[in-house]
């Protein structure tokens, strides 16, 4: 594909899916603030974190295509890294409910990035995080600073 026509590929990303999947958050951001089911309150809450990993991988294709249309070197793509690591990642998790017999499966996740992961308006990744950690009965504790961010999880499991 030529420099060209990745950008213009880019660009129709921007202005169309891109946009239309923020316009969607925010209609879902609507619903959710009129809604008083809490466990339609929940659903929404759950789609709407979904539409927000849906924005964030096509800013990564975009920012991908953008890239490449600037490198005559292949670049790996990042929703690609993100859909191995999930592989990798449920994996490892469904040997550990079914074969290990453990109490309790702990997840330990680092980056030797800028920080700064908090709670903010309008985001809600960290939050659904731990909504979702407390929800299994679980432990979250996050530490970010200037030397990076570590997540660490503690999840009892629990054997039928």
């Amino acid at each position: 594909m030529s420099t060209s026509q990745r950008v213009r590929l880019a660009q129709e990303l921007h202005d169309g899916i891109a946009q239309d999947l923020v316009g969607l958050g925010y209609a879902l951001d609507f619903i959710y603030a009129k809604e008083s089911n809490d466990e339609l309150r929940s659903d929404l809450r759950t789609l709407r974190l979904d539409v927000i990993t849906l924005i964030d991988r096509v800013r990564c294709e975009i920012f991908e295509l953008r890239n490449s249309a600037h490198s005559s070197e292949e670049l790996v793509s990042v929703p690609e890294v993100r859909a191995e690591l999930n592989r990798i990642f449920n994996e490892i998790i469904e040997n550990s409910i079914k074969h290990s017999g453990a109490s309790t499966l702990e997840i330990s996740v680092s980056d030797n990035g800028i920080g700064g992961a908090y709670n903010r308006a309008g985001h809600h990744g960290l939050q659904g995080i731990a909504e979702r950690t407390q929800a299994l009965g679980g432990d979250l504790e996050l530490v970010s600073n200037f030397t990076g961010t570590h997540f660490q999880l503690s999840i009892p499991m629990k054997h039928t």
